[in-house]
């Protein structure tokens, strides 16, 4: 079961009911089906409270992802700051739509194992974005 929700922040808009056919979907593609995965859209400082209070980081990200996945399940609370997702959109050049999509990605496939510590890892991240996000064009395109 995905779901999403907002903390802090206004829900952004999203076909919820496609979002979650997509992640099942790239989840399947590495092997894996879905547990509980709760996606959390909050603000930046709220993101920041969590960094702070979890893990011991004192920066903003985009994304925080607890993974709580067993086996070949999928599960896991994700917390996705909104503000940096619209930012980081604005300074990349693309819509906020297409960025809030790649980070959705982005904490399903750090739960599948793809990190993102090394440059190398960061391309190879990027490349699998690159490809869930096709995906979901191609899920688009059919509808």
């Amino acid at each position: 079961m995905i779901r999403f929700q907002s903390d802090d922040i206004e829900m952004p808009v999203l076909d919820m009911s496609r979002m979650r056919r997509w992640i099942g979907a790239v989840a399947a593609g590495y092997g894996f089906t879905v547990g509980e995965i709760n996606y959390i859209f909050c603000s930046d400082e709220r993101e920041l409270k969590v960094n702070r209070q979890y893990l011991g980081h004192d920066y903003y990200t985009d994304i925080i992802t607890f993974d709580y996945s067993t086996r070949m399940t999928l599960s896991a609370d994700i917390f996705i700051s909104l503000e940096t997702v619209k930012s980081n959109a604005a300074l990349i050049g693309t819509t906020f739509e297409n960025e809030l999509q790649r980070v959705l990605i982005h904490g399903v496939l750090h739960l599948t194992g793809q990190g993102d510590k090394t440059e190398e890892a960061c391309r190879e991240m990027h490349r699998k974005e690159d490809a869930a996000l096709e995906i979901l064009r191609e899920m688009e395109a059919a509808e």
